[in-house]
């Protein structure tokens, strides 16, 4: 891990507004079927043997651990351009928020982004422990699904007769605004440098069907981070 006091990065990297154009553009190559496979090259590995990722990273993503989440193809991003923190359930807990720190503050990426996914594992596991409590689960996994629990509150319990397909979406998607609240509560940093402006943090939701990614209100992304929801 690098000290960015000893090696800043050498060219002003783009916006939070413009790496998020950047990102979605890339993943509408990717869903069209069209992507680029940019820096992925021997000069990029070259960089990446000898340089700073400092010098490159535009995006710190915590997605979710799911093999069918591959972060970089599905933003047609190559070596360097992304620094991403994996955990099931795209959970923050103190040693995810260390990591979206470290992002942010040493790496200078402009942009945070907390990406979820449709038929989350972690979130129907949690929402189906609420709905049938009782079963046994592994302790490590049980005190992970207890960070995706509070979004659960907020979402409607399912019509009678409904298996609560569309109440496990809308779990998916409040998980994500519980995660830029917990990202915010861990670290004071962050919170900071997004009421500075030089760091964003959004949310979005990756459709595992469709290969899209939807973006999620930015506004209340940083009223999230910034504990004012």
């Amino acid at each position: 891990m690098s000290d960015p006091q000893a090696n800043p990065p050498h060219a002003k990297k783009p916006t939070p507004s413009e790496v998020l154009a950047i990102l979605a553009e890339g993943n509408r190559r990717f869903w069209q079927d069209s992507p680029i496979h940019p820096n992925t090259g021997p000069e990029r590995l070259e960089a990446a043997h000898q340089g700073d990722q400092a010098h490159h990273a535009l995006a710190t993503v915590l997605s979710c651990s799911d093999s069918r989440v591959p972060v970089e193809r599905i933003f047609d991003a190559g070596i360097m351009d992304l620094f991403v923190v994996r955990v099931a359930g795209n959970i923050v807990a103190p040693v995810t928020a260390a990591s979206m720190e470290y992002g942010a503050l040493h790496v200078h990426t402009p942009l945070l982004v907390v990406l979820g996914h449709t038929s989350c594992g972690a979130v129907t596991a949690a929402w189906n422990r609420r709905q049938q409590p009782g079963g046994e689960l592994e302790p490590n996994i049980a005190g992970l699904l207890e960070y995706i629990e509070p979004a659960l509150d907020r979402v409607p319990p399912a019509p009678a007769g409904d298996p609560g397909h569309g109440q496990v979406d809308l779990a998916v998607e409040e998980n994500i605004w519980q995660a830029l609240g917990d990202l915010g509560r861990l670290s004071p940093l962050v919170r900071q440098a997004c009421a500075e402006g030089t760091v964003a943090a959004v949310g979005a939701v990756y459709n595992l069907e469709y290969g899209q990614v939807r973006w999620l209100d930015q506004r209340k992304a940083a009223e999230m981070v910034a504990g004012r929801r």
